[in-house]
């Protein structure tokens, strides 16, 4: 796992981020579409937080520490302890700031937090075959090609085939109190 980053920090999404969040969506429209769709307008974003509300879902701005600019955007999604203690992740850069290497930055710095903080053992990210940027970013992490699956997300109108990628925490390893001992 690449060494936790300077240049970008991690922050917690909250309802208070829905003007910026949503501005930088539709101005990344042609960058995310056909990979993702994000939340553009008012109605959209209040919906799509509710996802962070129990606690299984957890959502950050990756932005750039000399600026404070939203570099883009970081979800760690469907976070199961027990035998599993582990989630998938979903990200985003936004146009303004793409191809500067801060989502390379912010997804290091989620590594180090979901494996340190979280104590979680595994995360998985699905990417569509055709998503090279997507693709070269988790192979540049140390992400393990899994497999295919056919029809896994729809997005965009369609039912989109998804490489799935996998990443472990470093050992040693501090697993959390929901993990059973036998």
């Amino acid at each position: 796992m690449p060494k936790t980053p300077s240049r970008v920090a991690l922050h917690p999404l909250t309802l208070a981020d829905q003007d910026e969040f949503c501005a930088l969506v539709r101005a990344s429209s042609e960058l995310h579409r056909p990979w993702m769709q994000l939340p553009a307008n008012a109605a959209e974003f209040t919906d799509w937080m509710r996802r962070f509300d129990d606690g299984t879902n957890q959502g950050f701005l990756v932005c750039v520490r000399d600026t404070g600019a939203a570099a883009g955007m970081v979800n760690i999604n469907s976070i199961t302890r027990g035998r599993y203690q582990g989630a998938s992740i979903g990200y985003a850069a936004f146009a303004p700031s793409a191809g500067h290497g801060y989502m390379t930055e912010g997804l290091t710095a989620t590594l180090q937090y979901a494996f340190t903080e979280l104590r979680l053992h595994r995360l998985e990210a699905a990417i569509q075959p055709g998503n090279k940027a997507s693709l070269a970013l988790v192979e540049r992490l140390g992400f393990r090609y899994e497999g295919l699956s056919p029809a896994y997300l729809y997005i965009d109108g369609a039912w989109r085939d998804h490489e799935r990628w996998s990443i472990a925490a470093p050992e040693p390893w501090t697993p959390d109190p929901s993990l059973p001992e036998v």
